[in-house]
């Protein structure tokens, strides 16, 4: 009974263009990539899918500082950090990032999880107990809907940057605590939250806001210090969760807050108490990330990067005026992040499948992570792209409007 009803249920996600796949890269993540699926031989891919934001995935320096984290600590952390699983790779990260974050939220402690999910997860539950309210933008990454929903706290959800409704939420509010909640970055349009607006409501109400940082750290601010530093922010009101495996290179994630939330954490927070530590030399590797982020080769990295948003957005610009009747808009974005929003799931599919026939990777992205009627082509740009794999794209899809007019 449980796999007919699975196989209908798959067999109308196909139905409505919705069913997942998966690929398998055979070479390291790079903007060319050799890729299988199904079983068929590799292809030469050029990839605009990853968040490798500042091309530091397959760095040579990081690639030996896991090395030698290896050789150092070993393989595996062994336990929870609340076990053994503490080493002192985990506690010499934790204090490089608080001192990151220090600027920006006075005083900042930060703690390190395995992903960027679990530390959302971790945040809403621990924080969001029966004498807590949520606001969160409609938007917010999954994890954070899903640390939301998971948490006892109640919750209130405005419409998407819509913070004349959060004004009016926050001020009917009766709640003890209240927990704003957004991205700095939306990850599937690119645009930025205004964060300096939503920490004045903050302060205004009493609150504390929750900013999930994944898209922002390591690319946006001075030194890549992230979308606070962007704004330039400082309030002990702020809680950041930043990721490690995006602009990163590597993986993991972490939060930085006021050292009583952080304590919180460490007593209430499932997914930090029940789960095994991040093997040490990942934490090694990381503070050599960190170092190349905040250094000379982070800064020519990002300008790299600011160069190839710009030269796409102008490109882009130009060949929808060419083609206006096939309604797809470029979202209003200025990060790495450029969405071609293109309408329904059938036409993002065929378009992904037309520049899959010419080697170029570009996902179709459709409900639920988007909303109905805006399935689209996330395009992730990477300072290692270079000037003529984006020319390569936009020719791409110019030869694919052609063929959809």
């Amino acid at each position: 009974m449980l796999i007919a009803h699975l196989n209908r249920q798959l067999l109308e996600r196909e139905a409505q263009g919705l069913r997942r796949r998966r690929r398998t890269a055979e070479t390291p993540c790079a903007p060319q990539q050799r890729v299988s699926e199904d079983g068929q031989p590799a292809r030469e891919l050029l990839a605009f899918c990853s968040n490798d934001y500042l091309g530091l995935a397959n760095h040579p320096a990081l690639a030996e500082a896991l090395a030698e984290g290896a050789r150092r600590w070993g393989a595996g952390s062994g336990a929870s950090h609340l076990i053994s699983g503490h080493s002192r790779a985990h506690a010499a990260l934790e204090e490089d990032l608080a001192a990151w974050l220090a600027p920006w939220i006075p005083g900042a402690k930060a703690l390190t999880f395995c992903t960027g999910y679990m530390a959302n997860l971790a945040l809403l539950t621990a924080l969001g107990d029966a004498s807590a309210t949520i606001f969160a933008d409609k938007l917010n990454h999954a994890s954070l809907i899903d640390g939301a929903q998971l948490a006892k706290a109640a919750g209130q959800r405005y419409a998407h940057g819509q913070l004349t409704v959060l004004a009016r939420q926050l001020a009917a509010c009766t709640t003890p605590i209240k927990l704003i909640v957004t991205d700095a970055v939306f990850s599937m349009d690119g645009d930025l939250a205004d964060l300096p607006a939503l920490l004045a409501l903050a302060e205004q109400h009493d609150a504390w806001l929750i900013v999930d940082d994944a898209h922002g750290f390591g690319v946006l601010g001075p030194q890549g210090q992230g979308s606070l530093a962007h704004f330039g922010l400082h309030s002990e009101r702020i809680i950041y969760m930043g990721t490690l495996g995006k602009a990163a290179g590597l993986g993991g994630a972490f939060v930085a807050a006021h050292p009583t939330i952080v304590d919180w954490l460490v007593q209430a927070a499932r997914p930090y108490i029940y789960t095994t530590a991040t093997p040490p030399a990942l934490a090694h590797a990381l503070r050599e990330s960190l170092r190349l982020i905040a250094g000379a080769q982070g800064a020519r990295r990002r300008e790299q990067l600011l160069q190839r948003i710009a030269q796409l957005r102008g490109l882009l610009s130009a060949l929808m005026a060419k083609h206006p009747t096939l309604g797809w808009r470029l979202a209003d974005s200025a990060t790495a992040i450029q969405p071609l929003i293109v309408g329904e799931n059938t036409t993002a599919l065929a378009l992904a499948e037309a520049l899959d026939r010419r080697g170029l990777w570009v996902p179709a992205i459709r409900p639920p992570t988007v909303p109905a009627g805006t399935a689209r082509l996330r395009i992730t740009l990477s300072a290692a792209h270079s000037a003529e794999d984006v020319q390569r794209l936009v020719d791409g899809l110019a030869q694919a409007a052609k063929e959809q007019e």
